[in-house]
């Protein structure tokens, strides 16, 4: 059984009740939740919250949701918690749920390598690095990995460091370049494996719980992807996502 799980929390630091955000009617959670269900591979989509007010929004609309502990402090944990109490789930898929726009085929993407090659205990995507603006950001989270295609090392740095290359627009135009896109496919006992983990030296310093993956040797398969999702976690992000909302999703259910 192959189970996404969406951590929802109400208390975000950058902007308070994110999930319930409005874009186009609807509260961003539902969006996520929607986007989800696309997906031709999960079996079932569950949102997992810290907050009552959450919990009773995503009911309304007809979300599959289950109420986890405030204490929980990270999305990894809450996802574990609700994969706990599903013991058929045998892969288990960490959709964020501030991506409102993830498209089905891209979660599909990353869980294909766990279908095919026992030995891949966790997946997740990258895409390649298009513009400066991206390269320079600390939020734009980058990826290097090896010629089977696992993770070596991420950082919120600009890595690799193209050492001839005299500007950063050259350095994208190598097309080595990739950001990391933060869904995560896992195996049952690899998930509860990391989360038991404690938090090493390099996340602590990066603030990349999946370096704590690497350091205690997990490998991170990363499948490369073309297709793009965003994530919202400041206002200037929801002013986006709305704008985004009205002129290509809402004219593509109007077609």
């Amino acid at each position: 059984m192959i189970v996404g799980i969406i951590p929802a929390r109400f208390a975000s630091t950058r902007l308070l009740g994110k999930p319930l955000a409005r874009i186009g009617g609807k509260p961003m959670i539902q969006h996520t939740y929607e986007s989800a269900k696309k997906s031709k591979i999960l079996n079932d989509v569950i949102i997992a919250v810290d907050d009552e007010k959450l919990y009773d929004v995503i009911s309304s609309f007809g979300g599959k949701v289950k109420m986890t502990s405030k204490d929980i402090k990270t999305g990894s944990d809450r996802i574990a918690a609700v994969a706990m109490d599903i013991p058929d789930a045998d892969i288990i898929v960490n959709i964020q749920g501030d991506e409102p726009f993830i498209p089905g085929k891209m979660i599909d993407e990353a869980i294909a390598p766990l279908l095919f090659d026992r030995q891949v205990e966790v997946a997740t995507l990258a895409k390649k690095i298009t513009t400066v603006e991206e390269l320079r950001s600390p939020a734009v989270v980058k990826v290097v990995f090896d010629y089977n295609n696992f993770a070596l090392y991420f950082s919120r740095s600009p890595i690799p460091f193209v050492r001839d290359a005299r500007t950063n627009l050259e350095r994208v135009r190598t097309g080595l370049l990739y950001k990391h896109i933060g869904l995560y496919v896992y195996r049952r006992e690899s998930l509860f494996k990391f989360t038991s983990l404690k938090a090493t030296d390099l996340e602590q310093i990066e603030k990349l719980e999946q370096l704590r993956m690497l350091e205690n040797s997990m490998k991170i398969k990363i499948v490369e992807t073309e297709m793009e999702s965003f994530s919202v976690d400041t206002p200037e992000d929801l002013e986006f996502a709305r704008k985004y909302y009205e002129k290509y999703v809402k004219a593509e259910k109007n077609k």
